[in-house]
């Protein structure tokens, strides 16, 4: 079995009894115009976006095919703010390498992958050895937030997903909401990361039961005004959680 990484200090400070990260919020590429994509990344990043969140689907994890690795690297080249990837895809270790070169900050894959199945401990210390910056796990709605429990010391953050991966546009599942509170209970002080069906009418129950991380996809492509967008997407959910 691999040895564990020693604990180092997470991106941000945090209180000894309370976890204070400042929220972020990620707009989807799986929401931009793919003809245009340098160009809305440039908006979303003037409009005040603290990263970029890009869904990898292999079309076997999830029913769903999305962008390879140069596309990525293509974003990477033109973006000033850091890639979040969020790898759909059964053999998250066999890729991960390839999204990391092509310039991926935070990188999450999924506990449920057949290729990580029952071995976390080893998947999630292959990713640091291959790299790494930001790691973190993602769990489909059904999965219970206990299947992290061997590796939660050696995450970055956690991926809760608040609908079925694999398509944009779905609704918000609240039933999710409790894994949050779960896993601080549980010791976890890195960040909590929420996608899907986040927009204004939701992002405050997200906030309010710890998530410090937020995806939103239509809810900023298809807003008349990206800067309120956001700004009203990270001031809900970061006053929520006061």
């Amino acid at each position: 079995m691999p040895v564990r990484r020693p604990s180092r200090p997470l991106s941000d400070p945090v209180n000894t009894t309370l976890v204070t990260h400042k929220t972020l919020v990620l707009p989807s590429l799986l929401s931009c115009d793919f003809a245009r994509i340098a160009e809305d990344v440039a908006r979303v990043e003037l409009a005040g976006a603290d990263g970029l969140h890009v869904d990898v689907m292999d079309g076997h994890f999830v029913p769903n095919l999305t962008i390879g690795p140069p596309v990525v690297a293509a974003v990477a080249r033109v973006a000033e703010v850091p890639l979040d990837v969020h790898l759909m895809i059964d053999e998250p270790l066999r890729y991960a390498p390839d999204y990391l070169k092509a310039g991926a900050h935070w990188l999450s894959f999924h506990a449920e992958a057949p290729e990580v199945q029952g071995d976390l401990v080893r998947a999630v210390a292959l990713l640091r050895e291959a790299g790494t910056r930001q790691l973190g796990i993602a769990l489909k709605p059904g999965t219970p937030a206990d299947v992290l429990n061997e590796v939660l010391e050696d995450l970055d953050f956690v991926l809760v997903m608040s609908v079925e991966p694999g398509f944009g546009g779905q609704s918000f599942m609240p039933a999710v909401l409790p894994k949050l509170g779960q896993l601080r209970a549980r010791g976890f002080r890195g960040r909590l990361e929420m996608d899907g069906g986040l927009a204004p009418s939701t992002v405050a129950v997200a906030g309010a039961a710890g998530c410090d991380m937020i995806v939103a996809g239509s809810a900023i492509f298809g807003a008349l005004d990206m800067v309120t967008a956001i700004a009203d997407l990270r001031s809900l959910a970061h006053g929520a959680r006061q």
